[in-house]
């Protein structure tokens, strides 16, 4: 195996650590619901994060614009509100299931992006929205009472929005802004707001259950902070197909720890329905070129 192949393996790796870690947040974060709120844990998580990425590059902090410093805060906005919708909704819905809910964010972006910037979803795109919706009705249905879709499936799928809002003004201000401030900004500005809730909730205390604290802090170093500088660096030595493919595994992942850890009861109707939006995720991933690119040059399906 040469240098390239190499570095190309071990990103691969990388990155179904980063999946797997983003999986087991779920996990982390129903567990730590049990003994504190969804924004004492969201203080925890990106105080920790913030304080970390602000340490580690505090010399890309120094001078930055006005203009990086709002376009860090709007996505910092999206972030947090992302992450309130999800943790406010896990108490009202299995982990497994959310984790899959929360993944069809990477469905709507397209659309977004298209209401934002003009630019009309390709064929995929549409494919890949039917094949979530019917992967939705499937996950949201239960035969013995019909129709079943509650304040947990609603804001999940709010916060799935809100992430692919993040994900967009991500997309259009990383490249007028250095990615790393606006990353040190929009985690600190998730931090201040969360923070000021619970101030202003009265929930401040210096009794924080352990099993509380303990998921928090686990969700900020490894779920926040370095996942998401994981996945930046590792990412560089793999393509995008490959690296699509396998950061969706973070639903599958999810699922499969919460059924473990938590014993989430899965029907076989639910377990359709996820496996259908899945489907729908790859779609919009990757457009399926990993099996063009097969077609066209069989002799390099290594490269892919």
């Amino acid at each position: 195996m040469d240098k390239i192949k190499k570095q190309a393996f071990l990103a691969d790796l990388g990155l179904v650590a980063v999946a797997f870690v983003w999986g087991s947040g779920f996990v982390a974060s129903k567990n730590a619901l049990s003994s504190i709120s969804p924004m004492m844990l969201m203080a925890i998580r990106f105080t920790v994060a913030a304080l970390l990425s602000g340490l580690l590059f505090r010399k890309r902090m120094r001078n930055i614009s006005k203009e990086t410093f709002k376009a860090g805060c709007l996505i910092g906005f999206f972030l947090f509100t992302a992450f309130a919708a999800q943790m406010i909704g896990l108490q009202y819905i299995l982990a497994g299931k959310q984790s899959f809910l929360t993944a069809t964010n990477v469905i709507m972006v397209p659309f977004i992006y298209w209401f934002v910037k003009k630019h009309k979803p390709d064929q995929y795109n549409f494919i890949a929205a039917f094949i979530m919706l019917l992967g939705l009705a499937l996950l949201t249905f239960d035969f013995s009472v019909g129709f079943s879709f509650n304040a947990g499936d609603i804001l999940t799928l709010l916060c799935a929005f809100l992430f692919a809002c993040h994900i967009v003004t991500v997309g259009i201000y990383s490249k007028k802004h250095d990615p790393i401030a606006l990353t040190v900004i929009q985690l600190s500005f998730a931090a201040i707001i969360s923070l000021a809730d619970v101030f202003i909730a009265g929930e401040v205390t210096l009794e924080i259950p352990i099993p509380g604290l303990l998921n928090g802090v686990y969700l900020g170093v490894f779920c926040t902070f370095l996942a998401f500088l994981g996945q930046t660096i590792v990412q560089k030595h793999t393509n995008s197909t490959h690296a699509a493919i396998i950061m969706s595994l973070e639903s599958v992942f999810g699922s499969l720890l919460a059924i473990i850890m938590l014993g989430d009861h899965f029907t076989v109707i639910m377990f359709l329905g996820c496996l259908i939006i899945f489907l729908g995720i790859i779609t919009a991933e990757t457009k399926w070129s990993f099996l063009k690119s097969k077609q066209k040059n069989p002799e390099k399906i290594s490269e892919i």
